[in-house]
């Protein structure tokens, strides 16, 4: 079953009782809540994710709970809880389904040992991977849900999963979080596209979350060969600019991107050293979504290519 064969009161009853647990990647999730912008996030952005069973194990159980005493009343806030322990500041009651989000990044980013974890986008096309490692505001999210409606599967927005392995990436199918104008822009450039509702002035601005296809929800068990790793920037008015970056200077920049790496020891070093093996690396600056959205085809028919001739 998933979470869009139940109806809402079923979906609501189940936050404000033992909890909703669903799939998400690698990962088992259960979540609690009464505060109803929760339940409708969960009920549209997340519809095609697979429920598992109430004795199930969960990896990360978790609660988006109204703060107590005047909170509750004056100017209400909600908290997220790990366990019962909250782990940072509580927000505005109407950032809820925002917080949940970030929860569920902090679970992963914090507690999940068995990858290493990048701050990084990752879609796929041909059975190769791109990884889209950035800081806060170079476009990345914006690119790729640009590149998700265009012929590229959606592995993960925020986190990529690189398995201790055989330095493959994970699938983690999670809505992709767009801010302040990319909203707008997503809303034109993708009219079939699923969004959640817009929650304004958060610390980031307004946000708000697309839906991932279903087909690439439903793909969440099959990992992909690393290929491309591109560190996209947007630049107002630039043309679209592809250049190679040395993969020295690509592996330390990915370092720095990850969660994880100093903690995982070798078994990091060694990974993360073979996806850039595996990779080209290369600079991306960009402006406009279609000529961005040209040099990425370009760079798949290279790989077309180069199958069939190297």
């Amino acid at each position: 079953m998933r979470i869009a064969d139940l109806a809402q009161r079923e979906i609501d009853r189940a936050l404000r009782g033992q909890g909703l647990a669903f799939r998400c990647g690698p990962f088992h999730y259960r979540v609690r809540s009464a505060i109803e912008s929760v339940g409708t996030g969960l009920a549209r952005l997340y519809a095609d994710h697979g429920l598992i069973g109430d004795e199930a194990f969960v990896d990360f159980d978790i609660e988006i709970a109204r703060s107590r005493g005047i909170r509750r009343w004056v100017r209400p806030q909600a908290r997220f809880l790990f366990d019962g322990h909250s782990p940072f500041e509580p927000l505005p009651a109407g950032h809820a389904f925002p917080l949940l989000e970030w929860g569920m990044n902090w679970c992963i980013c914090s507690l999940s040992m068995e990858h290493l974890v990048l701050h990084a986008s990752v879609v796929e096309r041909g059975g190769k991977a791109a990884i889209l490692p950035a800081p806060p505001g170079s476009g990345k999210s914006t690119l790729c849900a640009a590149l998700i409606h265009r012929g590229w599967r959606l592995l993960s927005d925020e986190l990529a999963l690189i398995s201790l392995h055989d330095a493959n990436l994970v699938p983690l199918c999670r809505p992709v979080s767009l801010k302040n104008e990319s909203i707008a822009l997503l809303r034109a450039f993708a009219p079939g596209a699923v969004f959640g509702e817009v929650t304004p002035d958060t610390n980031k601005g307004a946000v708000g979350h697309l839906k991932p296809p279903r087909a690439h929800v439903e793909r969440s068990h099959e990992p992909v060969l690393p290929r491309w790793v591109v560190f996209p920037r947007y630049a107002a008015g630039a043309e679209p600019e592809m250049s190679p970056r040395p993969k020295a200077e690509s592996m330390l920049e990915l370092g720095r991107n990850a969660f994880n790496y100093g903690l995982l020891g070798r078994s990091g070093y060694e990974a993360l050293a073979e996806v850039v093996e595996r990779s080209q690396c290369f600079r991306f600056t960009y402006s406009a979504l279609d000529d961005a959205i040209a040099s990425f085809e370009r760079l798949a028919e290279e790989q077309d290519e180069c199958a069939l001739t190297c």
